[in-house]
């Protein structure tokens, strides 16, 4: 799964997806409900910030959102939540690294994943939009599981999509519409083009948000 990301280039958002810049702050322990960067296409890239966890368009309240931070791709255009998102209505989640806990006897180490090259990626998500009783409008989002790389394997079961870049354009087309095609996308990033390291459990709390989030507890990396 993917519960807890960072997203701290924030100057490189703009040259990186080609889009216009927002007022953004660094953010290195984000956690759902919160409201995050996400990029949509509507003739050109759109830089947004939607809710992180997917309030479908026919909920009766927007509680179903804390239950849909992710989406299994294998099971996409199965789930009513997701189905007419994966055609309509995808997405590109801003981020530059992400944490995921590794379970060792009673307890759990958190970790943190960056690409080798530390720069910005875009997890594969899906967006709608809700309508609330008062009249007014929530945008928000989930993003992408699948089946963890070799480097993800030992700590979690699951792993977000990770889009390489040259096919990130094709997920925000939204012309393009077979689900087949889509799901075909959604498989794990290289793990030769990643890193891991142990971080402390200070990012168990989302309350705890600054740089001591980001440091690691030992040398080695995995």
């Amino acid at each position: 799964m993917c519960g807890r990301f960072t997203i701290i280039d924030i100057e490189d958002i703009r040259e990186r997806f080609n889009t216009e810049p927002i007022s953004l702050k660094p953010s290195y322990n984000v956690a759902p409900t919160q409201d995050v960067p996400v990029i949509i296409n509507d003739g050109s890239n759109h830089l947004d910030m939607f809710r992180w966890g997917l309030i479908p368009f026919w909920a009766k309240d927007s509680s179903i959102g804390n239950k849909l931070i992710n989406a299994r791709a294998e099971t996409l255009d199965e789930k009513p939540s997701f189905k007419h998102c994966l055609q309509r209505k995808r997405c590109l989640v801003v981020a530059d690294g992400f944490y995921e806990w590794k379970k060792e006897g009673s307890g759990k180490r958190p970790h943190r994943i960056t690409l080798k090259n530390k720069e910005l990626f875009g997890f594969a998500g899906l967006w709608d939009t809700w309508k609330q009783p008062t009249g007014d409008i929530i945008n928000s989002c989930s993003i992408i599981t699948t089946t963890p790389n070799d480097l993800m394997a030992p700590i979690h079961h699951r792993m977000p999509v990770i889009l390489p870049r040259e096919v990130e354009h094709v997920w925000l087309d939204q012309g393009v519409t077979d689900s087949s095609f889509l799901k075909s996308l959604l498989i794990p990033y290289p793990s030769d083009l990643m890193m891991a390291y142990e971080v402390s459990k200070l990012v168990n709390s989302p309350k705890n948000n600054g740089t001591e989030c980001l440091a690691s507890v030992e040398s080695r990396l995995f």
